[in-house]
């Protein structure tokens, strides 16, 4: 058993290598013993052992998929019946060329195909730029899934979003292969990524100046990591939190990016970290054991002399796959966690059965007793409806990745109206969640289909956490097999409150 868990990590990590194209012959559960959480933490040494305990089960909303979006004249819907489905019969259709479109148009476009991020953000001078990352693991997401070498993380100038003019591509360690770690702190005009392939094993934080030229970053600093695969940003800019699937979740000083050094260093499964307004607060997806951890990290904000970090709640929920990285928001002034889900398989136990995870919205008004309010599933993601779509066309397979969510984005953290997910062959879906109990859907985007990732392996890939220009109601994502985008929303999915949105800058994720 310890040797499996030893094992673990590496095939957490390779979540879009080899395990990702597992097929099985028939739709039963498959289970596995129980792995014990703290096996591999235990063994790393060096770091904070977090005494964290069984994660509670928190009851959830009857299960159901949200209301289909209805797509006014323009749109170019897929013919499907089922929401979220793209069949064999529709990328047989010539629309599949030009993709669908749901209340979207296509604005803008660049042809190198992005990984698991994008970013948007205005410097000092005004110059608008877009960053994303080119990689995509296969196999150590090092190389492109057509097997080239990367470009690293892309910089576009998007002074006119029509035409997107590339000025840049990074290409030091950490940028050439963030896996899923490239992160932006707009109040400082930082850009930091590690590196994360998907053995995850040593490697560097990169962090970058982007606030006098966007357009042309400048190199603060490289400095050698344990881990990397996923990353966490401080709203003031002066922690950058580095989240290892092996195992462990580093905090750096990053005050002066030129010398970056670590503060704090806790031994615990981590995907995908974000933080309250003021630092104090982490939220922890962990992808091993299902679940999503609320931390009090104010020791390490407030830079106190060996910082402990504390755990609030830890929760999780019937529905679980893999917890990929959350989103905290207000609604009214109430405080909700936008969390989301990866694929259709667990970790621990090992499962394979069609468990797709979604999304949900999660009420953290007390942090010490989270309860879920919400889904942002569709249809392909209902468990009776996902087990008879093991045939559709999709390069790494429906029955454990197809079909599912990955990443979500929102315009602003205070009041959003809208939130927008990339959700892999079903494409990009926005939410309207100005009633955060009752979500529905407002529109979609699916690009073209192609068989970049291998013969006859043809099917839409929308990894990315999209991004958002809110005064000119436009959505920025990649996908991975295709490019970046530049969408813009009509009024109906996307209402005009949004305007009072401030951030023409990201919010973080």
């Amino acid at each position: 058993m310890a040797m499996l868990a030893r094992r673990l990590p590496r095939v957490l990590l390779a979540t879009v290598g080899v395990l990702l194209s597992v097929t099985v012959a028939s739709s039963a559960q498959v289970v596995a013993p129980t792995l014990p959480a703290n096996d591999l933490e235990s063994a790393i040494v060096g770091g904070q052992v977090m005494s964290s305990g069984p994660a509670q089960v928190v009851p959830h909303p009857r299960l159901r998929p949200v209301p289909k979006a209805h797509c006014a004249r323009g749109s170019h819907p897929l013919k499907d019946p089922i929401q979220g489905r793209v069949s064999r019969a529709d990328m047989d259709q010539p629309q599949a060329a030009r993709g669908w479109t749901c209340n979207m148009t296509r604005v803008g476009y660049f042809p190198t195909p992005g990984g698991f991020r994008v970013w948007r953000y205005r410097d000092r001078a005004g110059h608008v730029c877009a960053f994303y990352d080119s990689s995509l693991g296969s196999p150590a997401n090092i190389v492109s899934l057509a097997a080239l070498p990367t470009q690293g993380v892309i910089v576009l100038d998007m002074s006119r979003p029509a035409h997107p003019v590339k000025t840049a591509a990074l290409t030091t360690p950490g940028m050439i292969s963030p896996h899923e770690s490239l992160n932006l702190n707009a109040r400082r005009g930082l850009l930091g990524a590690e590196t994360g392939t998907g053995l995850t094993t040593s490697g560097t934080l990169d962090v970058y100046s982007v606030a006098a030229d966007c357009r042309h970053p400048v190199l603060q600093s490289l400095t050698p990591i344990r881990y990397g695969h996923e990353s966490g940003f401080s709203a003031d800019g002066r922690t950058f939190w580095v989240a290892g699937g092996g195992g462990q979740v580093v905090a750096f000083d990053v005050t002066n990016p030129k010398a970056p050094y670590s503060i704090w260093a806790g031994n615990m499964y981590a995907h995908g970290l974000n933080l309250s307004r003021d630092g104090r607060t982490l939220y922890q997806t962990d992808p091993i054991n299902g679940n999503l951890g609320i931390l009090d990290v104010s020791a390490v904000q407030r830079r106190r002399p060996a910082p402990q970090v504390r755990q609030i709640s830890r929760i999780t929920w019937g529905t679980v796959s893999i917890p990929q990285n959350s989103i905290p928001i207000t609604a009214k002034g109430h405080p909700y966690l936008i969390e989301f889900d990866e694929f259709a398989f667990r970790f621990n136990p090992a499962t394979i059965d069609d468990r797709v995870g979604a999304a949900r919205i999660i009420d953290i008004a007390n942090p010490a007793r989270p309860r879920i309010v919400s889904d942002l599933r569709l249809q392909v993601n209902m468990r009776d409806v996902h087990s008879k779509l093991g045939s559709d066309p999709y390069p790494i397979g429906i029955k454990t990745n197809g079909y599912a969510a990955h990443y979500c984005g929102v315009p602003t953290q205070r009041d959003p109206t809208i939130v927008a997910c990339s959700f892999l062959n079903s494409g990009l879906r926005v939410f309207d969640i100005r009633h955060i109990k009752h979500p529905r859907e407002s529109a979609y985007f699916i690009s073209p289909p192609k068989a970049e990732a291998g013969p006859g392996q043809d099917g839409d890939m929308a990894f990315s956490q999209p991004v958002f220009d809110p005064k000119r109601r436009d959505i920025w994502y990649s996908d991975a097999t295709s490019g970046f985008y530049v969408l813009h929303l009509n009024g109906a999915a996307w209402p005009r409150s949004v305007s009072r949105d401030a951030g023409s800058d990201s919010p973080r994720g």
